[in-house]
């Protein structure tokens, strides 16, 4: 995500397989944990979503919009322009590299184009780790080793890949960290994120860095466009499906991108732009307006490091929900014995619960939830009864619901603003939202509380034309047909 506090975007599912399927028991609990039980009765309802909630939540995220369109810095959404004029059309062809930085991996891709008739011929990609030194060095030692890595990849281009003649290599570069755009090939470093802590690049454009670390390499290569990954989840789901008009990351940290009409954008008013169109970065996790907050979120968000901001964030992405749980946990074991009269002392690790674990835990429909005992055992050290095991599965699904629910109507928010302004282009047709992120790919009970959330806030009628659909790794060939669209030699198409 470009904001300042995005935790890196990405979640890896536990190693652990339990049965697949939903919990179907009931709430029958032994008197070990029937104190507990007012308490969970209370937290479901201080945790749900009705109807209105959600109405109220995307109506909230309307205004939102408008504002940050309206003036740079009024509101909670930023409503970033990210100069993504022309989107991919299926006429490119080429050869085209793609290089993501927006963690403590760099990731680099090639992609031959062949037009509309054979799309995407071949691609090839690899992972590399930033050493940690790496992060707290200074700019030109990163952008030196990244160079260096991506001039390695290039020198191992095989005879599926041809680059036309008289034509020089362009690159597409997916940088995930705060960054104010100045155009579709630079972006001024605003502050690094994510553990980086790297001296002498805040306040310079990051592709003049890239493009000097690249020509020391004696690397031939121009970057042709800029993005952040939700615009190249976008750009990679758009280039199959002309219907993609929304993409939404949704995984350790959570953004959104849309496309919108350049005469509804009212701040781009004096810019030169010849296009009706352009994707608009919203930084939707900054989001807070009409939120059912519960103490374990203000306690929580207290507790961080960034307090105030990030509330949309930390109540639907992967980062959070673990930790919201492990709150409620700890309040039901010290007001209710929940697991016992001593109380577990790994329960006051922050974060020791993470999202994958809940996920085993829902996935769990074995009679006596033995992935749930397991996981209670292994992480937290508690000996758990099977009513106390059912216990912490519905806390985990308050939360889940919860999440699931408001990102829902974070969606219908965003397609409701551009309906409004299209009058029918958006609910009279089939539309497509573009989803990526490990918790929207991993976590079937989130996902099925999400898409539950589109249809009842829509009526089934519209939301038949609503398709919310997963784009695996769209941004990293996102950013190459990106390079592509923005292409100087795009007349050659």
């Amino acid at each position: 995500m470009a904001v300042a506090t995005s935790p890196p975007v990405g979640w890896f599912p536990t190693t652990r397989s339990p049965a697949r399927g939903m919990p179907r028991w009931r709430m029958a609990v032994r008197s070990d944990a029937l104190s507990a039980v007012p308490i969970l009765t209370g937290l479901q309802k201080s945790f749900a979503t009705p109807l209105p909630v959600l109405r109220h939540v995307a109506d909230a995220m309307v205004a939102d919009m408008r504002a940050g369109l309206a003036v740079d810095g009024v509101g909670d959404l930023k409503m970033i322009l990210s100069y993504v004029d022309s989107l991919p059309s299926g006429n490119e062809k080429g050869l085209f590299y793609a290089l993501d930085l927006g963690g403590t991996n760099f990731r680099v891709l090639r992609v031959q184009l062949g037009g509309k008739d054979e799309r995407v011929i071949a691609t090839e990609f690899e992972q590399v780790a930033i050493p940690q030194e790496l992060m707290f060095g200074t700019s030109e030692e990163l952008f030196d080793f990244i160079a260096s890595g991506l001039a390695k990849f290039a020198e191992k281009e095989g005879q599926k890949f041809h680059l036309h003649h008289g034509r020089k290599r362009e690159i597409g570069f997916t940088f995930s960290f705060p960054v104010k755009q100045t155009s579709i090939d630079s972006g001024i470093l605003l502050k690094w994120t994510k553990g980086f802590a790297v001296s002498g690049t805040a306040g310079k454009d990051v592709v003049a860095c890239l493009n000097e670390a690249m020509k020391g390499q004696g690397l031939d290569m121009r970057v042709s466009a800029l993005v952040n990954d939700t615009v190249g989840t976008l750009a990679g789901a758009r280039y199959w499906d002309d219907d993609v008009m929304v993409a939404v990351i949704l995984g350790t940290g959570t953004n959104a991108c849309y496309v919108e009409r350049t005469d509804s954008i009212p701040k781009l008013r004096g810019h030169n732009t010849t296009s009706e169109r352009t994707i608009i970065n919203t930084e939707w996790g900054a989001f807070s307006n009409g939120l059912p907050l519960t103490e374990f979120d203000t306690d929580m968000d207290a507790a961080s490091i960034n307090p105030g901001e990030q509330i949309f964030e930390k109540t639907i992405s992967g980062m959070y929900l673990g930790e919201i749980v492990r709150r409620v946990l700890v309040k039901m074991a010290r007001a209710n014995a929940l697991f016992g009269e001593s109380f577990p002392e790994n329960l006051s690790t922050p974060f020791i619960l993470r999202t994958p674990d809940l996920c085993a835990m829902q996935q769990d429909n074995s009679d006596h939830l033995d992935t749930v005992e397991s996981i209670l055992s292994d992480i937290l050290q508690v000996k758990s009864t099977i009513s106390e095991r059912k216990i912490v599965v519905e806390v985990c699904d308050a939360i889940v619901k919860r999440g699931g629910r408001l990102a829902g109507a974070g969606i219908v928010g965003i397609l409701q603003k551009m309906e409004e302004d299209s009058k029918g282009l958006i609910f009279g047709k089939r539309t497509v939202v573009a989803m990526d992120g490990g918790l929207y790919e991993n976590y079937p009970q989130y996902r099925r509380y999400l898409q539950e959330a589109v249809t009842e806030l829509l009526g089934l009628e519209i939301s038949k034309n609503i398709v919310i659909e997963h784009s695996k790794d769209g941004s990293g060939i996102g950013a190459a047909l990106l390079a592509a669209a923005n292409s100087k030699y795009q007349h050659d198409f």
